[in-house]
């Protein structure tokens, strides 16, 4: 995908873009503090992992914990096998990685752990163009999003469902907002555990982001009670058919919204020799009933969670965006549209005021039948929340915590750009480590 960008859009060589990544992997680069923390906890998850799934650990620990720990806050960090692999990537190109000798070190690692990938699977690889899909919310303002087998179409049926309601005739952080942003997030997810899976290989319901399909879902949220569970829709079908975020606009207007993960922490602890990166682990998210959309099957693209995003305003791009962090991301993009749209925060404050997560319902990996695990599931709310909000939340028949941990709560950027003037609005992320800069 860095290619397929690079060669449309593309000035510098691939060489010169990857330089300054190569030298802070090879002369060092001090670890931020939430790298920290989640290679720290990364390495807690790989050591009770080896104790019921044996795995091979020893390239992983080499390179991230040579002394048997996780690097701390500060301390300076060196990959030089992740600059040779960049190196040869921008020498060589795509093909280096996906056909060449670095495809080959990948597949004689994979299959030395019993694993059937072949150097065909590897060059099979391609990348899409998608064009992405919006949904209007209200004054002009439009989010956009990446189509299945991602989530992105989960904030559009949000934006769908709560365009229905005046979310402004209460205060931000009433009881009554949460509930009806809770109860859209529960009915969009409803959706993504039925029907969310690779369009190659499953229909996708047309009408999932149709105005008429947001308002039947609308209209059973109980404004009074939380339901204790709710299924998914009956949209007509058409034909058969650790993550990062950065965002960039340059002098011309060109907007970027990247986004890329390894999924669950690190990875997958497999690490191949000499490369310095660790395999993903996004086959997690496949399901293992057969009859689901996203069940695990060769040439499959698992459900993914991964979503960059833009917003328009009266039609023209406006705003780049993403917030990591697994299911918040859909959640966390609606709530930055609200306190913008509704509650007309600035783009900074849209993304420091206390978020809610609400995590549980039926997930994308459990069986089409039988009951859910957790139907009602967890609203999380920050401590910004007013106490008296929690309260009536639980008496409205949520169950609710409060958690004083920002990383859960996702991990927000943001870039807005004035149609008129042209000047640059930048956001950051409290909650992590992140930077908003210009030149």
């Amino acid at each position: 995908a860095w290619f397929a960008m690079h060669e449309r859009f593309g000035k510098l060589p691939m060489s010169d873009v990857l330089a300054p990544t190569v030298r802070y992997a090879r002369e060092g680069h001090p670890v931020a503090p939430v790298i920290a923390m989640y290679l720290e906890r990364s390495l807690r998850s790989f050591e009770a992992r080896q104790q019921t799934i044996p795995f091979d650990f020893t390239n992983a620990r080499a390179t991230w914990f040579a002394d048997g720990s996780a690097p701390e806050a500060g301390e300076i960090f060196h990959n030089p096998d992740l600059a040779a692999t960049l190196e040869t990537i921008g020498r060589e190109g795509r093909d280096a990685f996906y056909e060449g000798e670095l495809a080959q070190v990948m597949v004689d690692y994979l299959q030395a752990q019993g694993s059937a990938y072949t150097l065909a699977d590897f060059a099979a690889h391609d990348s899409e163009w998608v064009d992405p899909a919006c949904a209007l919310y209200r004054d002009g303002y439009e989010l956009c999003e990446l189509p299945p087998n991602s989530q992105g179409f989960a904030a559009l049926q949000m934006v769908n469902i709560l365009k229905h309601v005046d979310l402004a005739q209460w205060e931000r952080g009433s009881p009554e907002a949460i509930h009806y942003i809770t109860e859209a997030k529960r009915l969009a997810y409803a959706d993504v555990a039925r029907f969310y899976a690779d369009p190659d290989f499953a229909a996708l319901p047309a009408e999932l982001l149709s105005e008429e399909y947001g308002c039947e879902r609308f209209a059973l949220i109980d404004p009074a009670r939380a339901t204790p569970e709710f299924g998914p829709g009956e949209p007509k079908l058409e034909g058969e058919g650790d993550t990062t975020y950065l965002t960039v606009v340059d002098g011309e207007g060109m907007m970027v919204s990247l986004i890329q993960s390894n999924y669950r922490g690190m990875g997958g602890g497999l690490t191949p020799y000499g490369l310095g990166f660790m395999f993903q682990d996004r086959g997690e998210l496949y399901s293992l009933d057969p009859a689901h959309p996203n069940a695990y099957e060769p040439n499959k693209r698992p459900f993914q969670t991964i979503i960059p995003a833009f917003v328009k305003k009266d039609g023209k791009p406006w705003m780049t965006l993403g917030l990591m962090g697994g299911g918040m991301q859909p959640q966390g993009h609606v709530q930055v549209l609200i306190n913008l749209v509704d509650y007309g925060m600035n783009l900074q404050e849209a993304g420091d005021a206390a978020r809610l997560n609400h995590d549980g319902g039926r997930q994308p990996t459990e069986p089409l039948t039988g009951p859910s695990a957790d139907p009602l599931g967890t609203l999380f709310v920050e401590p910004g929340i007013p106490a008296a909000t929690v309260e009536r939340l639980r008496a409205m028949g949520h169950k609710v915590e409060v958690i004083d941990d920002g990383i859960m709560f996702g991990g927000y950027q943001a870039i807005a750009r004035d149609p008129e003037t042209g000047v640059l609005t930048g956001a950051t992320e409290m909650r992590k480590d992140g930077q908003a800069s210009g030149y």
